[in-house]
């Protein structure tokens, strides 16, 4: 019998400036993959280098993570944008974090959108396919991260259709609706701060493959990477129990690959 695999994900370098966000440092030593901010909804050059060294140190997966330009909105508003436009705007972010690999002499990986961009891919098959269309046009070889579950599959699809490999992500850290989407930040219960009960939902989810909605029902997501996310006030530790409870329970915790 196989040994089950599942990679631990966490959104990066989100500090620019003189302003920090996040425990970087301190995560780093937990997870499989970071997903790096590109400068537009967080992040600048110099913490982009930064974070992508550090993740060469921990011999982790670096990915880009790209989103809207909306660094006062943190890339969580809503923006009317022309595809064409969307995609040059990914091929910036993801372009200008791939040279940041090159120079410390790693790969870029994987690439996952943030915040209200990964949300509207969820929904619309163009924005989507503009999304797949840009990664692919960087790289084939990189990986699309991509909303696990059925509610998941227009960007699967559209990955799919470009010739990339999919990553499907779940979220141990966020509450999600019966019809398999995140629950709005901004709803009461939204994220979920306890360390215990997100590391029962990233059990439940490596090795049952669902996970309980807010009104009870258990939502099937057969997810290959489990996101923590890096500005939860909690993440060090939500990020270390979970790995060590997945690993006394014999699952392989190791970054995803092709």
């Amino acid at each position: 019998m196989n040994k089950k695999t599942i990679d631990l994900n966490c959104d990066l370098g989100e500090s620019f400036g003189v302003y920090k966000l996040g425990m970087d440092e301190e995560v780093m030593p937990y997870i499989t993959s970071a997903n790096i901010a590109c400068g537009w909804h967080a992040g600048d050059p110099l913490v982009m280098n930064k974070t992508v060294k550090l993740a060469a140190q921990h011999g982790i997966n670096c990915g880009a993570h790209p989103g809207y330009p909306d660094l006062l909105g943190f890339g969580r508003r809503a923006m009317k944008v022309g595809l064409d436009e969307l995609k040059c705007y990914l091929i910036y972010q993801i372009g200008a974090l791939d040279a940041f690999c090159r120079a410390s002499g790693v790969k870029l990986t994987h690439v996952k959108p943030h915040g209200s961009l990964y949300l509207t891919a969820v929904e619309s098959e163009e924005t989507a396919m503009a999304v797949a269309e840009a990664i692919g046009s960087v790289g084939r070889e990189l990986i699309f991260v991509t909303l696990a579950g059925q509610k998941g599959q227009v960007m699967a699809e559209a990955g799919r259709r470009v010739g990339l490999a999919i990553a499907y992500e779940a979220f141990p850290d966020r509450a999600y609706t019966p019809e398999g989407t995140l629950v709005p930040r901004q709803s009461p219960g939204a994220v979920i701060t306890d360390p215990e009960q997100v590391m029962e939902r990233a059990v439940q989810i490596a090795t049952e493959g669902c996970i309980e909605a807010v009104n009870g029902e258990r939502i099937e997501l057969a997810a290959q990477t489990l996101c923590v996310h890096g500005d939860n006030p909690h993440a060090v530790e939500m990020v270390r129990t979970i790995r060590r409870e997945l690993e006394q329970r014999n699952i392989d915790v190791r970054p995803m690959h092709l």
